[in-house]
């Protein structure tokens, strides 16, 4: 059986920032990269891959605490490794002296997330599955042992997620059967780039509608003004039935939150996105109870499964929306998932960033197929850049996720594409 021999990461970014792709309020010129992670074993044609997104400049600090924690998987035999994804998890993340500067948050939780993510790479595809096939493939015991239930019982216990995923399993067979056939409904935020002029913004959602996307999201929070001018044009675009929601990506405090977004006017907003702090629990929960009905959704940026605890508890969100590699990896997010589906809240993965889209579908494929089942709030992001990098690129019909068959957890780029942009020494940041 294929053993782990070595591992290297990469300090890859793309130079986004050229077209202001990605901008927003908060980040107003990102070049999105990824502190990648390759992990080498005794057979040349298996190898498993994970990265962290960041926006630029930090990558190569996320590339560092990376490093100091692939050893736990180099020598493992990867037979090894599924028969202890738990346990791999909790020690990463419970290291004794890399916790103390968490613990569990920021670049180290990222570095554990990114460790994981190309384990789980490669026990998938040397069991010749999708990741999201494999994890729904697992029985209700196995998948509650891959989370870390530490600070979290006070919301979900072991024996209540066991009870769900075991009511959930009845229908595992038949909810595949429509993954397979139908996807996952998406929404797009590539019209929303706050650095896109109006004509450009204009003719993106048009061009969003007609390919069959239900809703479309607006960066915002820079000028209230421009903001209103911006939704207006963006409703006369997309007419009165498709739903239309904003990103504020963290730039407002409370009372301002709270009186921008009810200055907006009557566009039907359907949701805002990080109104506040991504940490401020009890802020959440202040604007979703006065901007009502308008919802929050927030979560690409919550640091561990006790924030999104909290923000559950205190109603802080209608929508939570979890990240492929803000947390500690696949693990924390089923913790995630599990938590959402005992209470109710639909689950819309935040994506678009390096990988992301490649990386979050499996999560929510997964949720769909044996943990929460049907939902008619659930919409996965999806954002129409820098796919053609990757081995096995997202594929979208009708604006659907639809499922990949390929094995493995989506992270892997081409070679080339990450020579080409490997920071600084790649041809694409050497002819700048």
């Amino acid at each position: 059986m294929a053993k782990v021999t070595s591992f290297k990461t990469v300090d890859v970014r793309f130079p986004t920032s050229r077209g202001l792709d990605g901008s927003d309020a908060m980040n107003q010129d990102p070049d999105y990269s990824a502190a990648y992670l390759v992990f080498e074993t005794d057979e040349p044609e298996l190898s498993g891959h994970g990265l962290v997104f960041t926006i630029g400049r930090g990558n190569d600090l996320q590339c560092a605490a990376i490093d100091l924690l692939a050893g736990y998987v180099v020598g493992r035999e990867v037979s090894e490794l599924a028969k202890g994804m738990g346990d791999l998890a909790r020690s990463l993340v419970r290291d004794s002296q890399m916790r103390w500067l968490g613990p569990e948050k920021g670049v180290t939780h990222m570095a554990a997330g990114a460790v994981l993510n190309a384990a789980w790479d490669l026990v998938s595809k040397s069991a010749g599955k999708p990741l999201w096939k494999y994890l729904s493939e697992l029985s209700p015991a196995e998948i509650v042992d891959l989370v870390d239930f530490r600070y979290i019982t006070d919301v979900i216990t072991k024996e209540e997620a066991l009870s769900l995923l075991t009511k959930a399993a009845a229908n595992k067979t038949k909810n595949e059967a429509k993954l397979l056939a139908e996807g996952l409904p998406a929404y797009t935020t590539t019209p929303g780039w706050l650095g896109y002029t109006d004509e450009k913004m204009v003719r993106l959602a048009k061009q969003a509608v007609a390919d069959g996307f239900t809703l479309i999201k607006l960066k915002c929070g820079v000028s209230l003004e421009d903001d209103k001018r911006r939704l207006r044009l963006a409703r006369e675009a997309i007419g009165p039935d498709i739903r239309l929601a904003v990103d504020a990506n963290q730039v407002w405090d409370v009372p301002n939150a709270i009186e921008w977004i009810n200055s907006l006017g009557d566009i039907n907003l359907h949701w805002v996105e990080e109104p506040t702090n991504p940490d401020d629990v009890v802020g959440h929960a202040a604007i979703a109870k006065a901007i009502a009905p308008v919802r929050v959704a927030t979560g690409e940026h919550a640091a561990n499964r006790i924030i999104f605890k909290q923000m559950i508890q205190a109603k802080s969100l209608s929508f939570l929306q979890i990240d492929a590699t803000r947390v500690a990896g696949v693990n924390e997010n089923i913790a995630m998932l599990l938590m959402a589906a005992k209470h109710g809240v639909p689950v819309c993965p935040h994506a678009g960033g390096v990988g992301l889209c490649e990386m979050v579908q499996h999560l929510a494929m997964f949720d769909f197929v044996a943990i929460a089942g049907e939902n008619p709030d659930r919409v996965v992001e999806f954002v129409d850049h820098l796919h053609e990098h990757f081995v096995v690129p997202t594929k979208i019909q009708r604006a659907r996720y639809m499922a990949p068959v390929e094995p493995g957890a989506g992270a892997e780029m081409f070679k080339q594409s990450v020579v080409d942009f490997t920071y600084p020494t790649g041809k694409e940041w050497i002819d700048v």
